[in-house]
């Protein structure tokens, strides 16, 4: 029973629901495939054995790997949004795990960047590829006239939510 009221409040609007058949069509879709999303989340931090902040730090600096980026924990403060102590708290656990490595700076002997491991780079590729396949399979079904057409409402909501902030 609890699971029900789960379920419908994922699919619940607080605002009154769009006008048209069609409209109520869309918001329902969206809003069962943002549930999808969230699960999919939950289901890669099981995975991954991580916390949140810890996953998503490990996440940014694969990414920065992939972009030859080098950050150092000063940069994982402003893109986590929160403090120095948790950052290196989380650095410390993602080192003390052979996910992270720290790196010397090449120009100040004080510093340091953070690079993933080749094993944290293969485990963050492996949790994510199921998820973004199936994504991109159905895309790859899609034609391209539909496919301009959903680019441009998804963009359009949004930037809508972006609006907000």
């Amino acid at each position: 029973m609890p699971q029900n009221i789960i379920l419908n409040e994922s699919e619940h609007l607080y605002a009154p629901e769009p006008a048209s058949e069609a409209g109520r069509a869309l918001s329902a879709a969206l809003l069962r495939m943002r549930r999808a999303e969230q699960r999919q989340e939950a289901r890669a931090l099981g995975l991954s054995g991580l916390s949140d902040l810890d996953l998503r730090a490990l996440r940014y600096l694969v990414q920065a790997t992939r972009d030859e980026r080098n950050l150092g924990p000063k940069d994982l403060i402003g893109m986590l949004g929160t403090s120095s102590a948790n950052v290196t708290n989380v650095v410390d656990r993602l080192v003390k795990r052979h996910l992270v490595a720290r790196v010397e700076h090449p120009s100040d002997r004080r510093a340091h960047y953070l690079r993933p491991t080749a094993t944290a780079i293969s485990n963050v590729e492996a949790i994510f590829m199921r998820h973004h396949a199936a994504l991109v399979s159905e895309i790859e079904e899609i034609d391209d006239a539909d496919a301009g057409t959903a680019a441009r409402v998804l963009e359009r909501l949004t930037r809508a939510l972006d609006e907000l902030d």
